[in-house]
C-alpha cells in the first residue's frame, strides 16, 4: 500500500503537515534549558486563540516562524528586531531545547515557542490578520517527485497564511533547492491576496542571517533563493 492509500474505515489523512518526524538526541544544556526556561517560554498547544499582548506583556508586531530547526537564525533575528515578537513552531525537542538555551544565553524576551504542528497552531491559536510576518526558512524540499505533494508551500496553506497576515504583512520563504524555489514562486504568485516585493526572487533581507550550512553551500557555488511577498492592502 502506498503512503497515499487509506484502508476502508480509516479516517483520511490530513493533506498538509509542517514537519516530518525525526529522532534526535538532547544535550545536557538543552535538557537544562527545557527544564528551567520551558515553563516561561514554551506555550502549550491548545485549540483556542491566544492574546499576543497578554503572552508577551506588550503590543508589538507579531511574526510566526515555521520550523526553526536548532533556533540559531530565530535567536539572531529576535535580537536584531527587538521591537517585534516571535512565535516559533518546531516539533523536534532538541531544537526546542537549543533555542531555549540561546534565549537564556542572550537574554531574549521576545520569543515564545509552540512545540506542535504549525498548521494546527495557525488554525487554532492565531486569529486572522494577527501576523505582521511569517518566516519559513529551508523547509523540507521533499526531493523525490512523487513526494512533492508533501511540500509545505501549497496553494491551500498559502491561502491560510494570507488570511492570518495583517494588511501589508509579509511572507518570507527561503530554500536552497531550486525546484522548490520555482514551485514556491509559482504558488505564491498565484495567491491573489499576496503581491511579490521583487521581480521574481528577492535579495536576502538584512535581518535573515546566513547559517553555517548556507555559508558552506554558497562557497561551493550552491544557490539560495529568498521570496518575500506582502499581503495586499
Amino acid at each position: 500500500m502506498s503512503d497515499e492509500e487509506v484502508k476502508p474505515g480509516e479516517p483520511p489523512r490530513r493533506a498538509i503537515k509542517s514537519f516530518v518526524t525525526r529522532a534526535g538526541r538532547m544535550g545536557t544544556g538543552q535538557i537544562k534549558a527545557l527544564a528551567e526556561l520551558g515553563p516561561q517560554f514554551v506555550l502549550p498547544y491548545r485549540p483556542e486563540r491566544i492574546d499576543p499582548a497578554q503572552v508577551f506583556g506588550r503590543q508589538a508586531a507579531l511574526v510566526l516562524e515555521i520550523g526553526f530547526g536548532m533556533g540559531g537564525a530565530t535567536a539572531e533575528i529576535a535580537a536584531t528586531l527587538p521591537d517585534h515578537d516571535f512565535i516559533g513552531c518546531e516539533v523536534h525537542e532538541p531544537g526546542v531545547g537549543a533555542l531555549l538555551k540561546l534565549i537564556g544565553e542572550r537574554g531574549l524576551t521576545n520569543i515564545r515557542i509552540v512545540q506542535h504542528d504549525a498548521v494546527e497552531v495557525l488554525r487554532d491559536m492565531l486569529g486572522e490578520g494577527a501576523l505582521a510576518g511569517v518566516h519559513i526558512f529551508f523547509p523540507d524540499p521533499w526531493h523525490k517527485k512523487r513526494h512533492n505533494k508533501r511540500r509545505l508551500i501549497q496553494p491551500d496553506f498559502v491561502a491560510q497564511l494570507a488570511k492570518h497576515l495583517a494588511p501589508g504583512g509579509y511572507l518570507h520563504c527561503a530554500t536552497d533547492w531550486q525546484p522548490y524555489a520555482e514551485q514556491m514562486l509559482e504558488v505564491l504568485s498565484a495567491e491573489p491576496a499576496l503581491a511579490n516585493t521583487a521581480e521574481g526572487y528577492a535579495d536576502k533581507p538584512a535581518y535573515r542571517p546566513l547559517t553555517k550550512f548556507e555559508n558552506r553551500g554558497l562557497k561551493l557555488g550552491h544557490g539560495v533563493w529568498d521570496l518575500v511577498f506582502r499581503k495586499r492592502t
